[in-house]
């Protein structure tokens, strides 16, 4: 028990046994407790012989009484007490019983005191501890920036000990630096720097550097410590200390950094106690540094990521302002031919453009200027204008606007401009001077017949190079629109000349009357066949879309309102229709059309309607099926009417179709939805074969709505990074020395783990989400191969990409950020990719394999046989498909055995290595390397792993 406790217990004891004793008596009271510890008490006169009677006591050897000699010993719980007292008077032994009893009491009062106290003192240290821990703790989670977290971290430990002079210092023991995060010291002025990296070797004399090394706590005066560790003094690391203290910080058992205090005035400042606890407390305040570092590193990545949103966020304003730009015009060229049309009069007119331009652009100064028909003269038939109230007719000068007209082109002029053109002699303003004018010429049929102008009169509103760009291609539409409305407007004044003629020719009345009827009818009968053209396919004269929707909106309101009955929409899709118009030509193709669709009204007779959808799609309103039975038996009977023989171009054809049935559900709202669950069955039908029908059920729902949520677990996944590559060995065959790897997809799924791609590949390319999965593996596998030190590895690159005009040079780019080498990198590319536009695909190979990326042809023989393409392309591998592969030691042996010797012949022809893929067996790995395959991959070689 530390002295400042004991030592005033004990001087009670001592007051409280001398004042009981007759005078001249001397005390000698010891303990051994193992909570208060050894402790003595004894009357200043008390001498050795005494004290060792009372050891001799304490240890079990009670000597014989006297009357004025007293010896005595006791336990009191786990305590062991010794009493000797030297009496200056005999005691009458009640007395003495009395005396002794009252001993008794008083040190039993003593220790439990002392017991208390220490157990106060204890509950309070551990107190002070545990409220420094969550003091570490909420500074690790706070918002406060490092330095100030430091500052608090000190004041944390100045609150356990003394810590006036306190430091702490990282160590990266691969570089073997250090950084002094925090520095405060009354005697030592250096700064910290947290960002500089100090080498040891610049510090050989430091106590700070020795205690790293050692990895194991330094206590004691600075001078013994270095003495003891061999290190000198060296001012410049700071004053020798009359009491250090230093403590490593550990992280997995590496010194990572320590914390020191020391004081200058006060040795032995600090205890062993102190060390233990500095040596807790350090690894806490590790943990909190951690945590801070890990937390200023979220926010820099945070701050980037935000950084990156907002810039995304400009393009995607800056897209949405073009967007209205573009619809705003694309309104105001509507407005502009609806309004040549109209009835209204040429000053109607007139104002209106001027309320279209005005959408547009800044044009509350406008007007209208036009060349007479002698070419000598303009004229002003509309003219709006804060300053020129009117314009009037004038001869061909050097204006502004004859400029235009003479030039042929837009003119945007500032003063400047304006005052540049009127020194060469070329204008001469009329009326008030703008500061800003905008001229562009009016056209009809490619010859300037006049030109319109905007003008701003204020130095805030300027126009641009943009407004002159939309003003000039709005002038071409008012130029057509101007045009057919003066053609309007004389067609009104002949109609007006001839009622005149007419009324005052009444002998020719009734013949006018007849040819007005005769063309009102041929109007109506116009109108009638418009109307009907409007409903009907132009092909084969069935309804069309529009009207078959009509009559499923008024199906499903009728079912709305019965409980009895039913319908069901067919949607029938022509098998190899393509191939008929490829064979034999699109006019045995409309043909085709025609009796295909009489035969399907033939099936159906008055029991519903059938609709052509365009293409080869038509569509049937089955008005009388209350079941789904009922709507499979009519699919079946359309399929055998179909499916009779047919003569076209001189060809028997036996004709097929697909047929998705809907089958009329409460759920359904909307003609639409009932088509485009027709639509999905129809797919179903075709994928089970053709010629056959589907009927749409709960399953294509639920997997409808599978592929639904599959997609928007695909757009969250690849918000949070899901996606990792896994990489499968390319070996040589003839001694299977691994060469390079494939890169392949795998999505860590939050319910269903790690998927293939082949699970979602199908939905990413529907979703166009494919390319930017693709770009996060591309990223993730580049950096895989920068750290690789050989071999190549390959990539597979979705179809879509080569659609994109800067696929290749993002991909290089991408490359060069990373560091790595672009000859060490592989494109995997389907035959389906090269053929579907082989020019922009070359281009893209090209570009790439000028910087060393080489393409290989995947899956070759199973895709659209590019034989006569493939030697055009920078191929620089086949990779055999793993159907073929597979069929080598097979039941396939021999089909499988001519495809390859085919591919590899066309290979070794073309100069082309080749690939095996899918091997799985020695046998396999025996006949390609036999057959002259060179390199291979399969689960013989190894498994996809991650990185």
């Amino acid at each position: 028990m530390p002295a400042p406790v004991v030592a005033p217990a004990l001087a009670r004891l001592a007051e409280a046994l001398t004042d009981a004793l007759p005078a001249g008596s001397d005390v000698v009271v010891a303990w051994r407790d193992p909570d208060a510890g050894n402790g003595v008490s004894a009357t200043p006169g008390a001498g050795p012989p005494l004290h060792a009677l009372a050891r001799a006591c304490l240890d079990g050897d009670v000597p014989p009484q006297s009357a004025s000699v007293l010896g005595e010993a006791w336990n009191e719980g786990d305590a062991r007490i010794a009493l000797a007292a030297q009496l200056g008077d005999a005691l009458p032994p009640a007395a003495r019983a009395v005396w002794l009893a009252l001993v008794r009491c008083t040190v039993a009062a003593t220790l439990a005191a002392v017991r208390a106290q220490g157990r106060i003192e204890s509950l309070q240290k551990s107190q002070r501890l545990q409220q420094a821990l969550y003091e570490i703790a909420d500074l690790a989670g706070s918002g406060l920036e490092m330095q100030e977290m430091l500052g608090r971290l000190h004041a944390v430990v100045a609150g356990l000990m003394y810590a006036e002079n306190f430091y702490i210092v990282l160590y990266d023991d691969i570089r073997e630096s250090v950084r002094f995060l925090y520095f405060a010291d009354r005697l030592d002025p250096y700064v910290a720097e947290p960002d500089t990296e100090i080498s040891i070797a610049e510090m050989p004399n430091s106590l700070t550097v020795a205690l790293l090394r050692q990895g194991r706590p330094l206590l004691g005066p600075s001078a013994r410590l270095r003495q003891e560790l061999g290190v000198h003094l060296d001012l410049r690391h700071g004053p020798d200390s009359a009491d250090w203290l230093g403590v490593p910080m550990r992280r997995d058992d590496r010194v990572s950094g320590a914390i020191v205090v020391q004081s200058y005035d006060h040795p032995a400042s600090y205890s062993h106690e102190d060390r233990a606890l500095l040596e807790y407390v350090a690894q806490h305040i590790l943990t909190a540094l951690d945590r801070k570092h890990a937390q200023v590193e979220l926010e820099r990545r945070v701050d980037e990521r935000t950084l990156e949103l907002q810039q995304a966020n400009l393009v995607l304003q800056a897209e949405i302002v073009e967007r209205q730009r573009a619809e705003r015009l694309q309104r105001a060229l509507y407005r502009i031919t609806e309004l040549s049309v109209t009835a209204g009069s040429m000053e109607h007119f007139y104002a209106d453009l001027h309320a279209v331009v005005g959408e547009l652009l800044y044009a509350r100064n406008f007007y209208i200027a036009l060349l007479t028909q002698d070419g000598k003269h303009i004229e002003f038939p509309y003219s709006v204008d804060e300053r020129d109230s009117t314009r009037v007719t004038r001869r061909i000068a050097n204006g502004l606007t004859e400029y235009v007209i003479t030039q042929g082109e837009a003119l945007l002029a500032d003063r400047a401009r304006i005052a540049e053109l009127e020194a060469t002699g070329d204008v001469r303003s009329h009326g008030a001077l703008a500061h800003c004018w905008l001229g562009v010429p009016l056209l009809r049929d490619s010859a300037v017949v006049g030109a319109i102008a905007v003008q701003s009169y204020t130095p805030d509103i300027a126009f641009s190079p943009r407004d002159q760009e939309l003003l000039t291609f709005v002038a071409h539409h008012i130029g057509g629109g101007l045009a057919r409305k003066r053609a309007q407007e004389y067609l009104k004044a002949a109609h007006a000349e001839l009622e005149f003629r007419v009324e005052s020719r009444t002998q020719e009345l009734a013949g006018a009357n007849r040819e007005l009827r005769a063309q009102i009818g041929e109007r109506v009968r116009a109108e009638q066949r418009l109307t009907h053209q409007a409903r009907h396919d132009a092909l084969t004269g069935l309804p069309n879309r529009p009207q078959l929707l009509e009559r499923l909106d008024a199906a499903i309101n009728r079912m709305r309102g019965s409980a009895d009955g039913g319908f069901a929409v067919l949607f029938l899709d022509l098998d190899r229709f393509k191939l008929i118009n490829d064979s034999i030509g699109h006019a045995a193709g409309d043909e085709m059309l025609v009796e295909i669709g009489r035969r399907i009204a033939g099936a159906l007779g008055e029991e519903g309607v059938v609709a052509r959808f365009g293409g080869d799609e038509f569509a049937i309103l089955a008005e009388q099926v209350a079941d789904g039975a009922g709507s499979v038996a009519l699919a079946t009977r359309i399929l055998e009417a179909l499916g009779k023989p047919l003569w076209l171009g001189g060809r028997e054809l036996f004709p097929s179709a697909s047929i998705g049935i809907a089958q009329w559900q409460p759920r359904y709202r909307l003609g639409e939805e009932l088509l485009r669950d027709a639509d999905a069955a129809m797919y179903r039908a075709k994928a089970e074969g053709r010629d056959r029908s589907a009927l749409f059920d709960e399953a294509m729902r639920a997997h409808a709505i599978r592929l639904l949520d599959l997609e928007a677990d695909l757009r969250r996944a690849i918000m949070g990074d899901a996606f990792e590559p896994h990489f499968q060995p390319i070996v040589r065959l003839a001694d299977g020395v691994v060469v390079g790897h494939e890169a392949l997809l795998r999505w860590n799924h939050d319910l269903h783990g790690a998927l293939p791609p082949g699970e979602f590949i199908g939905v990413g390319e529907d979703s166009g989400l494919i390319e930017q999965v693709d770009w996060l593996i591309y990223e993730r596998v580049i950096a895989w191969l920068r750290d690789q030190r050989e071999g190549y590895v390959s990539i597979n690159v979705s179809p879509r990409h080569f659609h994109s005009d800067d696929f290749a040079e993002r991909l290089l780019r991408m490359l060069d950020a990373a560091g790595a080498d672009p000859h060490r990198l592989r494109i995997e590319i389907t035959e389906g990719a090269l053929l579907d536009d082989a020019p922009r695909a070359l281009r893209m190979l090209n570009t790439l394999r000028g910087r060393g990326v080489q393409a290989l042809l995947d899956d070759f023989g199973t895709g659209f046989s590019a034989l006569s393409y493939l030697h055009r392309f920078p191929i620089q591998s086949l990779k055999i498909d793993r159907s073929f592969v597979s069929g080598l030691d097979g039941e396939t042996r021999a089909e499988s055995l001519a495809l390859v010797r085919a591919i590899l012949a066309l290979a070794g022809t073309l100069g082309i290595d080749t690939i095996g893929e899918g091997i799985e067996t020695p046998a396999q790995r025996d006949i390609l390397l036999e057959l002259g395959c060179q390199f291979g991959q399969g689960y013989f070689y190894g498994h996809p792993q991650p990185a």
